[in-house]
């Protein structure tokens, strides 16, 4: 989920439709309200979107995320209640997905967007994807050439945000040039009506928006892992830089994969390889989730409200 405040700053998350049931009943019908109020609404570069993302990298994953087809259906339903509530943000990329599943992600979210009935809402939908940087992907033609993939995949005529997923400066930085001039290849074609990155340090991101800049493309936004788990020296000066150079910060796994949620315990645990990472880290997690426990319970909210309430004001 990504949620506004004063600094560009959003957070992404997966909507869970589940949680609903661990609201506090009212004694009384609460007003219908918008869900957001338009000073509430967060500027992405050309686009005006939801404070709240919603991340999709679990579908197609059945790796970490033990995705399967059956659960589509479910899927579509809590994609409709997200875009029903107000969300228009969406992020993807085209590496969700594994084995013969790849894009799989992409290609729901295409699904599910061209069968909302809303047209309105479904015209306000802002896609975010991301393009990996595979070995192979060496050439800005090549870059330009997945983005033309995702397109139709996604059965749009344009992205709202097409992002560099990860940055290859440490191990091949001549394809990191190359990946740059892709972005701002396919931004001069259409293709995408803005630009971004996840997964870059302070430096390289500061770098880029230089290297963009000169070529009369405007860094939009950056993803970085940003939660009570991940909250280090490294996040906050990614911070910084995009507060001083106006990127939007978008912050993903704010629930640190699910071990914020209070889902999960040492003796309940996830299936496959998140449950080797949790059972590591869950122990010495209780004292904080117990603490951020009773202060939902005393607010009457959610675990998870009160954790990204805290990302906010840390933010």
């Amino acid at each position: 989920m990504a949620i506004s405040i004063s600094t560009p700053t959003a957070y992404f998350s997966c909507f869970n439709s589940s949680n609903q049931s661990s609201l506090p009943s009212l004694p009384f019908k609460p007003l219908k309200l918008p869900p957001f109020w338009p000073w509430q609404k967060v500027k992405m570069g050309p686009l005006t979107v939801s404070p709240m993302g919603f991340g999709t990298w679990a579908w197609g994953n059945q790796l970490l995320w033990g995705y399967r087809e059956s659960m589509d259906t479910d899927l579509q339903q809590t994609f409709n209640l997200a875009v029903e509530n107000g969300i228009n943000l969406f992020d993807t990329a085209d590496s969700y997905g594994t084995g013969r599943l790849n894009g799989q992600s992409e290609k729901l979210l295409g699904k599910f967007i061209q069968e909302f009935p809303g047209k309105q809402m479904r015209n306000d939908i802002v896609i975010a994807t991301k393009f990996a940087a595979y070995p192979w992907r060496l050439t800005p033609g090549l870059f330009v050439k997945a983005c033309k993939a995702s397109l139709e995949r996604l059965q749009v005529e344009q992205i709202g945000i097409g992002q560099l997923h990860w940055s290859t400066a440490n191990y091949a930085p001549p394809q990191e040039l190359a990946l740059w001039d892709g972005l701002v290849a396919m931004y001069e074609q259409g293709l995408v009506r803005a630009v971004g990155v996840s997964n870059y340090g302070p430096k390289q991101l500061i770098k880029i928006h230089d290297y963009l800049k000169a070529r009369g493309v405007p860094l939009c936004s950056a993803q970085v892992q940003f939660s009570l788990l991940s909250m280090g020296e490294d996040q906050m000066e990614i911070k910084k830089v995009c507060d001083s150079l106006g990127i939007r910060l978008i912050a993903y796994s704010p629930l640190g994969l699910g071990m914020l949620t209070g889902k999960y315990t040492s003796s309940r645990l996830p299936l496959g390889p998140r449950a080797f990472l949790f059972r590591q880290i869950l122990p010495g997690l209780e004292p904080l989730l117990n603490s951020l426990g009773e202060i939902a319970q005393r607010r009457g909210k959610t675990l998870s409200q009160v954790k990204f309430k805290f990302l906010v004001i840390a933010s």
